[in-house]
């Protein structure tokens, strides 16, 4: 059976509950010194504060017995009905008790005015029993209500937890698809090579390796810091730039600041792939790519220009729906929601930029 109310109670909730009940003593305490003043007669706090104290303690006492009846017989909708019942026979019992036990106590240390504790037990139960009943009944619905939302933090709590699995597992879905993307590119470019310049082959093979050992290491790691993506983005380029000779140039720019900084795993290259496929491919004459990297406002900002026909014709969107660059919007969103920028835009001199934007996390913040 699942814990409910009368679930074991830590001492700092016992201790919440014991100040409950002590505020409980003064409120009516107060109520009745505010009556006798009125009324025009002697007010003593003291002795006012003294039986709601003892009334206070027999309920805080009775608390545990009557959470775990709350655990027993809860008011749900399956036996809502025998369980009112239950509870109402019970506080019925339970408030003859404590009122029992309340007159002996006053009347032990004469704070009771009636001659006998038969009479003082009897003008107890005539003024205070429905009164009693009620803060039973009080006591209940509390205790359900606290229940009630554990519950619903526990499934807010699962219901987080499967998200975020979800998350991470769309994640991985994403960077898988990645690498066969990017395998595939650069075996072709392999491939066009060993028919015409086996030394370029071997050399692509050489940086092909380092680059999937390198890629190994991170498996499972959706952000590393800049400096290792750099580094797995200049094995990248290598490749690259065997590939396309002098027409292909790489310039970097990057404030030291931001070496450490959490960026996504793999975040750059698909960027990098898309400016020399769409930026440098086409053209016969020498191209560029700049990558920069800065921080501005709390933020990281990466860029990849190149010096390419830009969009021309095509439109961001267009663009977008290619695996690279829409598995990169994809990942973001994952990763940062709505805290994130991704944007296309032709160069004023030509050419095309790529601006991603996260949020600046140092080193010391670790993704898992």
């Amino acid at each position: 059976m699942e814990d409910g109310p009368a679930q074991k109670l830590s001492w700092s909730k016992w201790t919440l509950i014991g100040a409950g009940w002590l505020a409980f003593a003064l409120f009516f305490a107060s109520e009745v010194v505010v009556r006798t003043a009125y009324a025009g007669r002697p007010a003593s706090f003291r002795r006012a504060l003294v039986p709601w104290l003892v009334c206070a303690a027999l309920w805080f006492a009775a608390t545990p017995f009557i959470l775990w009846l709350a655990r027993r017989f809860p008011l749900d909708r399956q036996r809502w009905l025998s369980s009112a019942l239950i509870h109402l026979a019970v506080s019925a019992v339970l408030s003859v008790l404590l009122l029992g036990v309340f007159t002996f106590i006053t009347g032990f240390f004469g704070l009771e005015s009636a001659p006998t504790l038969l009479r003082a037990f009897r003008n107890q139960l005539v003024g205070s029993f429905h009164a009693e009943v009620l803060t039973y009944w009080m006591v209940i619905g509390l205790g359900h209500g606290f229940d009630y939302y554990r519950k619903y933090r526990e499934r807010e709590l699962r219901a987080s937890q499967l998200e975020t699995r979800l998350a991470q597992a769309q994640l991985d879905a994403l960077r898988m698809q990645l690498h066969p993307h990017f395998l595939f590119n650069t075996l072709n470019s392999i491939s066009v090579l060993m028919s015409d310049d086996v030394t370029a082959a071997r050399k692509m093979l050489t940086r092909l390796s380092d680059l999937l050992r390198a890629s190994l290491e991170n498996v499972g790691t959706q952000e590393v810091s800049l400096r290792e993506e750099l580094e797995f983005l200049n094995n990248y380029l290598e490749i690259e730039q065997t590939r396309f000779q002098d027409r292909l140039s790489v310039k970097m720019e990057v404030e030291p600041a931001v070496l450490d900084a959490r960026v996504p795993n793999l975040i750059l290259q698909p960027l990098v792939e898309n400016a020399i496929r769409h930026g440098i491919a086409p053209r016969a004459q020498p191209g560029l790519i700049e990558i920069r990297a800065t921080r501005e406002n709390g933020m990281i900002e990466l860029q990849v220009r190149d010096n390419g026909a830009g969009l021309g014709t095509s439109s961001p969107k267009t663009l977008m729906k290619g695996i690279g660059l829409s598995n990169t919007e994809a990942r973001l969103k994952q990763l940062y929601g709505a805290n994130h920028r991704l944007e296309i835009s032709d160069l004023s001199g030509g050419g095309l930029l790529v601006a991603i934007a996260i949020p600046f996390r140092d080193g010391s913040v670790a993704a898992e």
